[in-house]
């Protein structure tokens, strides 16, 4: 599919789409929890879905109800199939393994697109230190793994992906490890790591955290299982940002939905905003952002990478070149984003440089002037993210911009493009 963006002043509001990243761990969270699960503006982005898909295999019941929520019934790990897909969800890859090998049945676990390239050698290094049989591909995908997981004291490295210890935490609180813990070492994105603790206290599980370094499970902190559970699954910050950019941008916006208190690490898209100068106004239940004269800003965004799309698109239009740190986390992403941006950003005239961990953004803004950005075809590279933040840079172009496999939004936002035509932007979809 192409959409073809047209440039618009945008004005409306907007209400937030469910966090996938919240969706998926109370899905899994739903299926480890013995009795029923009322999950809350669920969401229904392809890697939501492919996650409810992922927990009927492992023996959920999912209902959903016309009111937008569903409901889980489980019993535990009970796999009724022994193949498994998580289609391109990295979270749901990483965090389903360790899940499923709480069961005694052979299961083979598999992908599809980039999440086949995807590296898995911390499972083929950490899953047998835990009783689980294991087989991959030189590291990659297809898994196939054979439980039961135990739980044991382990030590494992942070520095890839805190996906993957996600998965542990859920495994060993399903598998009710007690006076056990969990050694981490140079763990990245621990935004993420504090939503998956809070999912899992949400449904009763509780886990000692210190300092991200150590992480301990004690039959004596936790709570009371109840039978019936209800989860209110958060507003999307990582999706909301692109939106909240397009107002600073383009015209002005107010979202709705967002906690402001949230523990999503996208959350720091606020920060760029206001270190960018954006006009921005926060309150607890909506967000106001509105064009103003931007300049050039410094971000770390190690901790929260998915917001590099984004942030490309919101120092384009700043004056002065903007520093971004958090590079490495980049490669293995649905696409390698740091090249991916440079070569489609290009296309549109913004200038990219990439010095090691470093990505320099030179804006198109001078003072109170700045050149369009270019009217011109990109491509997507089959990544969601890549996709939003051109079409938002496309709102201040010459003429219109074409954006090739526009599809790849519905991994994350599929309504992304029906809630840029509800703010004004003229949008066209061609199969």
């Amino acid at each position: 599919m192409i959409a073809i963006i047209h440039p618009t002043n945008i004005q409306g509001t907007l209400h937030a789409n469910a966090s996938k990243s919240s969706m998926q761990r109370a899905c899994a969270a739903a299926l480890l929890h013995h009795g029923r699960s009322h999950i809350l503006n669920a969401g229904d982005s392809f890697d939501d879905l492919a996650a409810i898909e992922m927990i009927q295999k492992l023996g959920a019941v999912v209902t959903k109800t016309n009111d937008g929520s569903i409901t889980i019934e489980s019993k535990g790990v009970s796999p009724i199939l022994n193949e498994l897909s998580c289609g391109e969800s990295g979270l749901g890859i990483r965090m389903f393994t360790p899940i499923a090998a709480l069961s005694y049945e052979s299961i083979t676990i598999t992908g599809t697109g980039s999440l086949l390239k995807r590296p898995m050698h911390f499972f083929d290094e950490v899953l047998p230190q835990l009783n689980v049989q294991i087989n991959s591909a030189n590291g990659f995908l297809p898994i196939s793994i054979k439980g039961p997981l135990k739980p044991t004291n382990i030590k494992i490295d942070g520095s890839l992906s805190s996906q993957f210890l996600t998965g542990l935490l859920m495994a060993f609180g399903a598998a009710e490890a007690d006076g056990i813990t969990i050694e981490v070492n140079d763990l990245k994105s621990r935004p993420y790591i504090d939503l998956t603790l809070k999912v899992m206290e949400a449904f009763g599980t509780v886990v000692r955290n210190d300092d991200y370094k150590n992480f301990g499970f004690y039959k004596a902190d936790q709570k009371v299982k109840k039978e019936n559970i209800a989860y209110q699954v958060e507003g999307d910050w990582s999706g909301a940002a692109f939106l909240l950019v397009a107002g600073a941008v383009a015209g002005s916006i107010t979202v709705k939905g967002l906690d402001v208190f949230s523990t999503q690490a996208d959350k720091a898209i606020l920060q760029a905003l206001a270190d960018a100068g954006a006009g921005l106004s926060v309150q607890e239940h909506q967000i106001d952002v509105r064009s103003l004269p931007m300049k050039a800003f410094h971000f770390d965004a190690t901790d929260c990478p998915d917001l590099f799309p984004p942030l490309v698109a919101l120092a384009a239009f700043c004056d002065g070149t903007t520093v971004i740190e958090g590079v490495h986390r980049l490669a293995h992403k649905e696409s390698n984003r740091g090249i991916t941006l440079q070569k489609e950003f290009g296309k549109l005239g913004v200038e990219i440089k990439l010095q090691d961990n470093l990505m320099l953004i030179t804006g198109l803004r001078n003072g109170m002037q700045f050149n369009a950005i270019h009217s011109n075809t990109v491509h997507s590279h089959h990544d969601h993210r890549i996709a939003m933040a051109v079409a938002v840079a496309a709102l201040n172009a010459s003429g219109p911009v074409t954006i090739k496999d526009a599809e790849a939004i519905n991994k994350s936002y599929p309504a992304f493009y029906g809630h840029l035509q509800q703010l004004g932007v003229r949008v066209i979809t061609e199969l």
